[in-house]
């Protein structure tokens, strides 16, 4: 199992990010959340199975169609299932 909080920066806010963050991370039964920062990035935790947590964070390295993903910044966390879901705060 494993745990990343990602920091992703360009043009990912307004154009459904977040919305399809979830889609994305219910499909591939990941659990943890995804918000808006204020200084116009977006925060994602994820948890799960290492192939699909992997899968989720090539997802996010792009995004959806209208978005513009200049910079992913990745920090792995100890792993402690703390998610029930994938939300968006």
């Amino acid at each position: 199992m494993k745990r990343v909080r990602i920091y992703v920066s360009g043009l990912v806010q307004g154009v459904f990010y977040r919305a399809n963050a979830q889609k994305e991370a219910q499909r591939l039964r990941v659990t943890g959340y995804v918000k808006n920062l204020h200084d116009g990035r977006v925060e994602a935790v994820i948890e799960g199975e290492d192939i699909c947590v992997n899968k989720m964070i090539q997802w996010c390295e792009v995004g959806p169609k209208y978005a513009r993903v200049d910079k992913v910044e990745l920090i792995n966390e100890h792993y402690n299932g703390e998610f029930k879901d994938f939300s968006i705060k």
